[in-house]
């Protein structure tokens, strides 16, 4: 048996490698453009037989933007000093940034090479869907690698400005969605457009709650999302709005054309109470947080599950 001192240093290399990877790719923040996409196949099955290779492609394609975009989120949060900030007491598995520089497990130059090597093949799989499905997925790929990018990066520095959340409920609601349908059904629908506003506005709800431990580091840093401009009292009341907001929505879908069945959606609503009272009583306690933001994120996982199986279960009917 190996021991600690018997480990080669190419093992140890190995492995912090693999760890950077992993943390990159951070499947529990992917969870966000899965379940985008999977309302965007569901609303497109619902009108029709799906392409399956068409969709697998769309899922790399985001999912390598997604790590990109990590990668370069780090670089700029690592450059800026917030995330070498946050204080031990305040890191979750949800917030606190990927680590990777600041752990050691890559290099400044390791990670930039990823992020090109992530946006490098999002932007080659939009363009040959575009080629072959509709010419409008460049357009919708673009402006995602653009928010995915500009997030962090000069010259917008959307988080750093108050305008990360607006972005990210964009991107993981309409965008994604809408781009995953286009692929499918090589057209534009209103159906999908509707459906993916609650769940961009529960997915935007997460990043909320995700930034309520990092408020200190991120205030120290200079990075004024709305969460350091508000407070973490304030904060968390708008949390309660927005999830608020989403279910109000999701209510009224059927008057904009969606079937009734889309109600299923509902499935999330006792995850968003549980996680908004937690977050009401608890706003500046980061220990407390953990478990919302975890619920917070079944929330929008369940309500992009239910909606998708009530286009479903109507297409069949």
């Amino acid at each position: 048996m190996k021991t600690a001192a018997m480990t080669r240093p190419e093992e140890t290399a190995d492995r912090a490698f693999l760890e950077g990877v992993y943390r990159l790719a951070d499947p529990k923040v992917s969870l966000a453009s899965i379940a985008s996409m999977i309302l965007g196949a569901a609303v497109a099955a619902h009108q029709g037989p799906l392409a399956w290779g068409w969709l697998a492609l769309t899922v790399v394609g985001i999912l390598a933007i997604e790590i990109g975009k990590n990668a370069s989120g780090e670089l700029v949060d690592f450059r800026s000093g917030v995330d070498q900030a946050v204080a031990p007491e305040d890191r979750t598995p949800f917030s606190g940034g990927k680590r990777v520089l600041v752990d050691g497990l890559f290099t400044q130059r390791q990670t930039a090479a990823v992020a090109w090597i992530g946006y490098g093949l999002g932007i080659a799989i939009g363009i040959t869907l575009s080629a072959y499905r509709h010419p409008d997925v460049l357009w919708l790929g673009l402006a995602g690698v653009g928010l995915a990018y500009f997030y962090h990066a000069d010259p917008l520095r959307l988080s750093y400005r108050g305008l990360g959340e607006m972005a990210v409920a964009l991107t993981y609601g309409p965008l994604i969605a809408c781009g995953t349908y286009l692929v499918q059904r090589r057209e534009w629908g209103d159906q999908i457009w509707w459906a993916s506003i609650p769940l961009g506005i529960l997915i935007g709800a997460f990043l909320w709650i995700n930034e309520l431990p990092d408020y200190r580091a991120d205030r120290g840093g200079g990075k004024r999302t709305l969460v350091v401009r508000l407070g973490p009292r304030i904060a968390s009341r708008v949390y309660v709005v927005l999830v608020a907001v989403a279910y109000a929505v999701l209510l009224l879908l059927p008057a904009a054309g969606l079937p009734r069945t889309v109600w299923l959606g509902a499935a999330a609503l006792p995850f968003s109470v549980w996680a908004a009272r937690r977050v009401m009583k608890n706003a500046e306690s980061t220990s407390a947080i953990i478990p919302a933001q975890a619920v917070t994120l079944l929330a929008f996982l369940a309500y992009s599950i239910g909606a998708s199986i009530g286009m479903l279960v109507h297409a069949s009917g």
